[in-house]
């Protein structure tokens, strides 16, 4: 080795030089994990610059993970749901109080901007906040129509499933990292978690406030490693499991869970459609497509990835779009005036240069951006904005999970609705125009779980009491509202007869009986009763 390469790099002038962390935090997030596999080194996707050494899980510390939440979740399950929800609410405080550290730490791990890792920062609030208040009325037993008026009381219980395995993303480190599991605990549940191993550490650090919140330690258990290894494990030890991922693992992960007889939701991939009608609000419209093609960098599973514009507003549309488009910043900045951050991994990277070249060389028109920008970062790829895609091309109705937006002319809205609902996918869509009305009424004829009106994704995303979820093959089973609870539970029927039995008693036959029962039930019919 020369002089030169020996010496030993300057963290002022080399960001790989030295760990981006304070390492006694990552000490101490650390001992949070069940992790007896080796250690593995994340890195900053702006910057290169090495996060933290974490230690890795293995499929026994998967199995003991589960064993330990198990013992946790008999006595779990009877603590009173007022305490249960009152935890939740406390955590509500402390989410907010400690904003800034977890903002932080999403765009360390992200490398998203500071205005989207806010986004899920006031997610997992409302999210805490809504379960915390609704937790009597979405849990609590419920009375039912009996068979007989009076004579038979029949009420409905929830069940929790017991131990819940949840693989969450790093495209959401914080939100999809505790926003799923927070009804889970809530339900009774207990919760096995593995993070995304490019994202650990916003993880431990919300469940680390989890725990200052009162929830008992041993109620959600952090695992660190690879998606075959430690999440095949928790799919194969756990009650229940929840994935936000691809399309692909969800299936693999679908099957897996079917031959266990287990329940599983899935939030899988998109290809998110936009129609901008020709009543919209020209300006509001190309702003709302700015913030919904590009926040994130366009690796949101709700990113609007396809532009379909009226005849009648196109022209001014795109002009008022790409002129926003362009002043843009793209950084690695940390502050609230950066646009775009990078993009997550070489990966990515890999799949949105490809998808814009594949395009160009085909026929495309690149109206914005189409380039990397490695001056910036070696993760960097500039908002790009594509015209005359045809289906041949590759980000046609592949998902490209990046900032890249395929613009589309239509001049009637029934061929717009057709060509929006085309594809496998059913995730996100969006509806630009004046007319409110008119908007609900179009987003009806859309197959997607969330149709969002004069906006691109914020109002469902926001709107806990609101289910959300994939249709088609972007998924199976709902977060948020009532479902996003009601997953982890089995309902269960008790019913109390009094005096009579439903059958034939004090003397009467079975023939008898039946024709009693046959005159009862006309008669409730006729009464009005369901």
């Amino acid at each position: 080795m020369s002089e030169q390469t020996s010496i030993p790099a300057d963290p002022e002038l080399d960001p790989t030089a030295s760990y981006a962390t304070d390492q006694s935090v990552i000490r101490r997030l650390s001992g949070l994990l069940r992790a007896t596999a080796g250690t593995r080194t994340s890195y900053a996707p702006a910057t290169g610059q090495p996060v933290a050494e974490l230690p890795v899980s293995g499929p026994d510390d998967v199995v003991a993970a589960v064993r330990s939440a198990r013992r946790t979740q008999r006595g779990w399950r009877t603590t009173a749901l007022a305490d249960r929800a009152a935890i939740l609410l406390r955590y509500h405080d402390l989410v907010l109080d400690h904003r800034h550290e977890l903002v932080d730490l999403v765009i360390l791990e992200s490398g998203k901007a500071r205005k989207q890792a806010f986004e899920e920062v006031a997610h997992v609030a409302l999210t805490a906040r809504y379960y915390g208040r609704k937790a009597a009325e979405l849990l609590g037993p419920q009375r039912k129509l009996g068979v007989f008026p009076v004579l038979t009381r029949a009420e409905q219980r929830f069940v929790p499933k017991g131990v819940v395995g949840i693989i969450s993303p790093w495209n959401y480190p914080l939100s999809m990292a505790v926003a799923d599991g927070l009804p889970a605990v809530l339900a009774g549940n207990t919760v096995v978690h593995k993070p995304d191993s490019q994202t650990p550490l916003t993880a431990l650090r919300a469940i680390e406030l989890l725990y200052e919140a009162g929830l008992p330690r041993d109620a959600w258990q952090p695992v660190n490693g690879d998606g075959p290894t430690v999440g095949g494990a928790i799919i194969q030890n756990a009650d229940y499991v929840c994935f936000t991922g691809s399309t692909k693992t969800g299936r693999l992960i679908a099957q897996q869970a079917g031959e266990r007889l287990i329940g599983c939701s899935l939030e899988l991939g998109g290809k998110n459609p936009m129609l901008v009608l020709r009543d919209a609000d020209v300006q509001r419209a190309a702003e709302g497509a700015v913030r919904a093609c590009f926040n994130s960098a366009g690796q949101l599973c709700v990113s609007i990835e396809r532009l379909y514009v009226a005849d009648q507003v196109y022209d001014a549309f795109v002009t008022a779009f790409l002129d926003r488009v362009k002043k843009l910043k793209l950084s690695a900045g940390t502050g609230w005036d950066v646009d775009l951050g990078s993009l997550v991994s070489k990966a990515q990277l890999e799949t949105v240069s490809r998808h814009v070249e594949d395009a160009r060389a085909k026929g495309a028109v690149v109206l914005a951006g189409g380039r990397a920008r490695p001056d910036l970062g070696a993760l960097f790829y500039e908002p790009t904005v594509l015209s005359g895609v045809t289906p041949e091309m590759e980000c046609f109705d592949q998902e490209t999970f990046g900032p890249v937006v395929s613009l589309y002319r239509f001049s009637d809205e029934s061929e717009a609705i057709e060509r929006a609902n085309e594809g496998d996918y059913g995730l996100n869509a969006s509806v630009w125009t004046r007319d409110g009305r008119r908007g609900r009424a179009i987003a009806a004829q859309l197959v997607a779980g969330t149709v969002n009106v004069n906006e691109g994704y914020g109002a469902t995303f926001g709107s806990i009491d609101t289910p959300m979820g994939g249709m088609r093959s972007s998924g199976l089973g709902r977060r948020q509202g009532v479902e996003g609870i009601r997953r982890y539970v089995d309902p269960q029927a008790i019913a109390t007869q009094r005096l009579l039995p439903v059958a034939a008693s004090h003397g009467i036959d079975d023939e008898t009986y039946a024709e009693l029962m046959t005159g009862v039930l006309r008669l409730l019919k006729k009464l009005g009763r369901s």
